[in-house]
């Protein structure tokens, strides 16, 4: 019996040993060569970096640019979860239940999941290129043209520090949103038709059904979204960099700290302070994601 266990349990950890080892090379080693590093002065030259301790991190409390940058990251970490999750349980909502028996979804539900999907598809530096010609300042941009011809000021949405961000957040929310609509109509799906024709026989409404039988059993749905979008908000790139102007622009009005990242790194090749950069953005987003899950755990709802 004693060999029988030891048999299977030497089959399993062969079994598991090449993913672990797998894993401890191309993800746990960067992550501490990365702490290594941001004890470095290191500038991408030289064989071996001279230790300088917590210097870079010293820098940091000083650097009023990064700071910016997170406060941009922790604007987007509220607001880009909340108005996705907002939108797309509504949408799921009205897809699932919104027909008019108030039990099932509107007629063409699986048409309409394809297209909102669709965002998904695109690779995110193409929806950034995308939104170049859409915010175009002059009249071949699909806004500011229709407010020219009516004889209205063209907006610039990527040149006015005051809208350049907001921009930004509105092509997140409107890549992102498809995705969730996608998700949550999967745990709609899932939840009984039986309880939605009993709260209504009970009387119940569009908004009884949606607060009192939809969001409870939804909840460990939303909770894993609202940690993915918290993460996508803290470690937004390529959006940013690609779509707006001097790469986190006007004047660093949507810069975020991955922006400054790169910038460190291989605009001015100080790979140390970058990775110090690093560093802090990791310890925000894991904190992130654990603060989160505690704040919103609740007893699971079984159906």
């Amino acid at each position: 019996m004693l060999f029988n266990r030891y048999r299977r349990g030497l089959f399993i950890t062969s079994f598991l040993a090449a993913p672990v080892i797998l894993y401890l090379i191309y993800v746990i080693a960067p992550y501490l060569q990365a702490f290594y590093i941001a004890l470095t002065d290191w500038r991408g030259v030289t064989a071996t970096p001279r230790f300088i301790g917590l210097e870079n991190f010293q820098r940091l409390f000083g650097d009023s640019k990064f700071w910016q940058a997170v406060t941009h990251n922790g604007a987007l970490l509220v607001l880009l979860p909340l108005i996705t999750i907002v939108i797309a349980l509504f949408f799921a909502f009205l897809l699932n239940v919104g027909g008019p028996s108030g039990v099932s979804g509107i007629r063409g539900s699986k048409f309409y999941r394809v297209v909102f999907f669709f965002p998904q598809v695109l690779a995110v530096a193409v929806v950034a290129v995308l939104f170049q010609q859409v915010f175009r300042p002059d009249g071949s941009g699909m806004l500011n043209g229709p407010l020219m011809a009516l004889g209205a000021d063209p907006i610039g949405f990527l040149s006015d520090r005051g809208v350049a961000f907001w921009s930004v957040l509105a092509v997140m929310v409107w890549q992102a949103v498809g995705f969730y609509v996608v998700l949550f109509s999967a745990g709609l799906a899932s939840i009984p038709k039986d309880m939605f024709e009993a709260a209504q026989i009970d009387g119940a409404g569009r908004l009884s059904l949606f607060f009192r039988i939809t969001l409870p059993l939804l909840w460990d749905t939303v909770q894993v979204a609202w940690v993915y979008l918290g993460i996508l908000a803290l470690d937004v790139f390529a959006i940013v960099w690609v779509m707006t102007l001097q790469q986190g622009g006007p004047d660093s009005a949507t810069t975020v700290m991955a922006a400054e990242i790169y910038r460190s790194a291989f605009g001015h090749f100080r790979f140390g302070y970058a990775s110090a950069m690093g560093v802090v953005m990791f310890f925000f987003t894991v904190g992130f994601a654990i603060l989160s899950l505690r704040l919103s755990r609740r007893e699971r709802i079984e159906y």
